[in-house]
């Protein structure tokens, strides 16, 4: 990354900025803007690299705000399926393209909102979490996290319905991805995606990270229940029709 060009500068810097704010769990759906917008000035497979470091640093800030609102049996439910998606995604890392992802992952998103809003099926509140469903989603996005960490929608197409306080959706999202993230530092190093130069930009990104993160901390302790899910579920729709055209164009 040049130190003398600014649009490098404010792209990296926004997209940072944009993550932290969704790991706060602010927005939830901006979770996989991240590496989108890094790869406008940067190849993919680095900004993956990139990002991770930067990740790790947002979910040392969400343990320390969130660490007494956390929902256990959802995060029972979820990791183990997440940890099997990381395996899985680590073993077909070399034959799966980013673009196949960017597709699958904006469509189940797309049918995830329609689902909200129509909706094609009544939601069945007030129910423990189902864990086949749970677990299905969690590898889901252990296996999309792993490839070009957007293991958000997945994840949420989990927990949205759930309707939890937003500070203890926000709590079990951070405790969620900051096990995820830190599963994932080994097969990156074996991957080469945590080199000296990827590991320098990353510390240039950390703390435009921490800002965003403290900003967001600050907002989700405010904000009403109803305000956040409108919020959640309509930036994911309009993120999961990006990632469906990103992913449309890599095919063209």
């Amino acid at each position: 990354m040049s130190a003398i060009d600014p649009t490098v500068i404010f792209i990296s810097f926004l997209a940072v900025f944009l993550v932290a704010l969704s790991k706060s769990g602010l927005v939830g759906s901006l979770s996989f803007v991240g590496v989108p917008l890094l790869s406008i000035v940067m190849p993919v497979t680095q900004a993956v690299g990139v990002m991770l470091p930067v990740l790790l640093a947002m979910d040392a800030i969400g343990l320390i705000a969130y660490r007494r609102e956390i929902h256990w049996p959802n995060l029972k439910i979820l990791l183990p399926g997440a940890i099997t998606g990381i395996t899985i995604g680590w073993m077909v890392f070399a034959c799966i393209s980013e673009g196949m992802v960017r597709l699958m992952v904006g469509t189940v998103t797309i049918l995830f909102c329609l689902d909200e809003w129509l909706p094609l099926r009544k939601t069945l509140s007030g129910l423990p979490p189902s864990r086949p469903w749970g677990w299905f989603w969690g590898s889901i996005a252990g296996f999309t996290s792993f490839v070009s960490h957007t293991g958000g929608p997945p994840y949420q197409i989990f927990m949205l319905p759930q309707r939890l306080k937003p500070t203890l959706y926000s709590g079990t999202t951070v405790i969620f991805f900051a096990v995820v993230n830190s599963t994932k530092l080994v097969p990156y190093a074996f991957l080469g995606q945590l080199s000296v130069s990827n590991l320098t930009i990353s510390a240039t990104l950390i703390p435009v990270a921490i800002l965003g993160m403290l900003l967001g901390v600050y907002l989700v302790r405010r904000i009403s229940t109803e305000l956040f899910y409108k919020m959640a579920y309509v930036l994911a729709f309009i993120l999961a029709l990006k990632l469906i055209y990103d992913g449309a164009q890599s095919f063209l």
